[in-house]
C-alpha cells in the first residue's frame, strides 16, 4: 500500500508509481487480456522515457495533449508519461465522431495528439477544421501518406527517449481533462488535479477493502473515470494487480475473472443485465470473486450475483467526473437498489430543493449537492467555461442535477436526473449536440432528442428523436438515420423516431421535453425490432 495513502500532500499518481517501482520493481501491475503485462519498474521506466520523448517534442509542464486510444498498455504509459511531464492528458472518447470529436480536440487547444492508427479515420475526415492540431503521434503503423492538416509521427519512438528529469507534478496540478455531457450546449471538459484524480482510487480502496493481494478485473475504458481512477488507480495505490480488457464481452466476463484469479471487479449500467442474462453454467461459483462494485445496483441484479454466482459483497455509489466519489457502499451492509452512505471523511452532502437549496427532510427526494472537505479533491472546473463553473456551485454547492432521497440512517438511492441529460451504455449525452447533428440533415425541419427507459433491466436510457419533417416532403427517414450513424458516436444513436407536426414548446419558444419524455415511445418506429 502506497506509504502516503491519505496524506494529500502525496496524492498524485505519479508519485504513487515512483514509491511502487523503488520497492517492487518486479511485481506485476497490469496484465492485458491475452496480451502483455507491465511490471511496476517497468511502467515506470516506459512512463519516464514517453515523458521524455513528449518533452523533446516541445511539450512543457502544463501544456494539453490529447489522448485517443483503446485500453492498453499504450495508455497506461501515455497517461502516466504525461503526468510524469506535468503536461495534462485530455482523455477522449474513442467512440467520437464528426461535431462531437471536433468540438472536444478544438476546445482542448491541444496542439500534439496520441491516437491509434485505428482512428486516425475519424480525424481526417475533419480536415481543414482543426487549425490547432500539429502533430499526432499514431500507435500502430503509421500510414504512408501525410495527413492534410497535421504531421503524423511514429508513437513507437518513445522506446529510443531519455527518461524525462522534470521535477514530479504537485497534487493541485491538472492532470486531466474528461468531458461530461451538459444540459445545454457542447460537452464541457472537466479540469481535474492530481489529488481528484487520486481520491477516486482511494476511494474505492476503502468501499471494497482492496489490498495488495487483491486482483482488479477490468473491463470499462479507461478513458472516463470509473476504469481509469476507481479501477486502475486503485490498484496502483494499493500496490495491486489489474487485468485490463479492450473492451466489455458479457461472453468471456467469468471465463476472464476464472483464468485471470480477479477478486474484484466494476459492473456499470446495462452491463449488469448483459452479465445476468448469461446462460447458468455449473461453473458459474468457480471463481475467486469476492467483490463487485455494480452501479446502478438493481436488487433483482445484486440477488443474481450473489446467489448464482456466489460473490460475497455487491456495493454500489453515486458519482460525477466533477464531483469525485462522495457517496460509496459499504462491504458488509448490502443495500439492493441503494447509492450507499455519504464518504463524509471527504465530502459534505445534502439532499435540497433544487429550486431554493435548502435541506429537505429525511424520506423527501431532492437534488443532490456536494462539495469537498480536502484541498483539490474536486475538479478544477470547467475548461474556458468560469460562468458554467460558477453556475454548478451555486450558494457554495456543487449541483450534480441528480435527484434523490436520504433516509434517516444516511443511506442515500438515486432517484433520476433532473437534467435533461441522456444516459447510455454507460455515457452521458447531450440532448443538444445530437440534435446539432440531425437538425444539419436533409429534409429536417426541427428536432428534439431526449430519453425514453431501455427495456432492459439497469439499461438506463434509449434515445429518441421527435422530428418534425420539412414541408416540401423530402424527408427519409432511412436517409437520415444512415448519416447520423455516421456522424453520431455509437453510443448516442437513436434507436427511436417519432414524426410530429410541431414540438410542443413553452410561450418562450423553448422546447418542452419533458412533455416528449412523457409521452415516450409507444407509437413511434423501432430500429431495434424494424430490423
Amino acid at each position: 500500500m502506497y506509504s502516503a495513502l491519505r496524506n494529500p500532500l502525496g496524492w498524485a499518481y505519479p508519485l504513487v508509481l515512483a514509491e511502487h517501482a523503488a520497492k517492487r520493481p518486479d511485481a506485476t501491475w497490469i496484465n492485458v487480456v491475452d496480451g502483455e503485462s507491465l511490471s511496476f519498474g517497468a511502467a515506470d521506466s516506459d512512463a519516464r522515457r514517453v515523458a521524455g520523448f513528449i518533452a523533446s517534442l516541445g511539450v512543457k509542464a502544463g501544456e494539453r495533449v490529447a489522448v485517443l486510444l483503446p485500453n492498453g498498455l499504450d495508455f497506461v504509459r501515455a497517461w502516466l508519461g504525461l503526468g510524469y511531464l506535468g503536461a495534462t492528458a485530455v482523455l477522449l472518447n474513442t467512440e467520437l465522431r464528426g461535431a462531437f470529436l471536433l468540438h472536444q480536440v478544438n476546445n482542448c487547444g491541444a496542439r500534439l495528439a496520441i491516437v491509434d492508427a485505428s482512428l486516425l479515420g475519424p480525424l481526417n475526415e475533419l480536415s481543414g477544421k482543426l487549425p490547432l492540431l500539429q502533430r499526432v503521434l499514431v500507435a500502430g503503423t503509421v500510414p504512408a501518406r501525410t495527413a492534410v492538416d497535421f504531421e503524423l509521427l511514429d508513437w513507437a519512438r518513445w522506446r529510443e527517449s531519455s527518461p524525462v528529469a522534470s521535477a514530479l507534478p504537485l497534487p493541485q496540478d491538472i492532470a486531466c481533462v474528461m468531458y461530461t455531457s451538459g444540459t445545454s450546449g457542447p460537452a464541457k471538459g472537466v479540469l481535474m488535479p492530481h489529488a481528484h484524480c487520486y481520491l477516486y482510487g482511494l476511494g474505492s480502496i476503502e468501499a471494497i477493502a482492496l489490498e495488495q493481494d487483491d486482483t482488479y478485473y477490468i473491463t470499462l475504458p479507461l478513458f472516463h473515470a470509473n476504469g481509469l481512477l476507481m479501477q486502475l488507480g486503485a490498484t496502483l495505490i494499493a500496490g495491486a494487480r489489474a487485468v485490463v480488457r479492450d473492451r466489455f464481452s458479457a461472453t468471456n466476463w467469468l471465463s476472464d475473472i476464472r483464468r485471470y484469479g480477479a477478486t474484484v471487479t466494476n459492473s456499470l449500467g446495462v452491463l449488469a443485465a448483459f452479465i445476468t442474462a448469461q446462460p447458468p453454467t455449473p461453473e458459474d461459483q468457480d471463481h475467486h470473486l469476492r467483490a463487485m462494485m455494480n452501479a446502478p445496483n438493481f436488487p433483482a441484479h445484486e440477488a443474481i450475483f450473489r446467489q448464482r454466482y456466489g460473490i460475497r459483497d455487491v456495493i454500489s455509489g453515486f458519482g460525477m467526473t466533477e464531483c469525485n466519489i462522495p457517496i460509496w457502499g459499504r462491504i458488509g451492509h448490502s443495500r439492493p437498489g441503494a447509492a450507499g452512505w455519504v464518504y463524509d471523511r471527504y465530502f459534505e452532502l445534502i439532499i435540497a430543493d433544487p429550486e431554493t437549496d435548502r435541506p429537505m427532510r429525511s424520506g423527501e427526494t431532492g437534488e443532490i449537492l456536494v462539495r469537498p472537505k480536502v484541498a483539490w479533491g474536486f475538479m478544477a472546473g470547467y475548461l474556458d467555461l468560469p460562468e458554467k463553473t460558477v453556475e454548478s456551485w451555486r450558494n457554495l454547492w456543487f449541483h450534480t442535477g441528480d435527484a434523490a432521497v436520504m433516509d434517516s440512517e444516511g443511506v442515500v438511492t438515486f432517484v433520476d436526473r433532473i437534467k435533461d441529460c441522456i444516459r447510455r451504455r454507460g455515457e452521458n449525452i447531450a440532448a443538444t449536440e445530437v440534435e446539432g447533428v440531425i437538425a444539419s440533415l436533409p429534409g429536417v425541419a426541427e428536432v428534439a432528442a431526449f430519453a425514453v427507459p431501455s427495456d432492459l433491466p439497469g439499461g438506463e436510457d434509449e434515445v429518441m428523436l421527435a422530428i418534425v419533417p420539412e414541408s416540401d416532403g423530402t424527408f427519409d427517414r432511412a436517409a437520415v438515420l444512415g448519416k447520423a450513424d455516421e456522424l453520431l458516436p455509437r453510443f448516442a444513436r437513436p434507436r427511436f423516431v417519432e414524426l410530429l407536426e410541431n414540438l410542443p414548446k413553452t410561450a418562450t419558444g423553448k422546447v418542452q421535453r419533458a412533455v416528449l419524455r412523457k409521452r415516450g415511445a409507444g407509437t413511434a418506429w423501432d430500429r431495434e425490432t424494424a430490423s
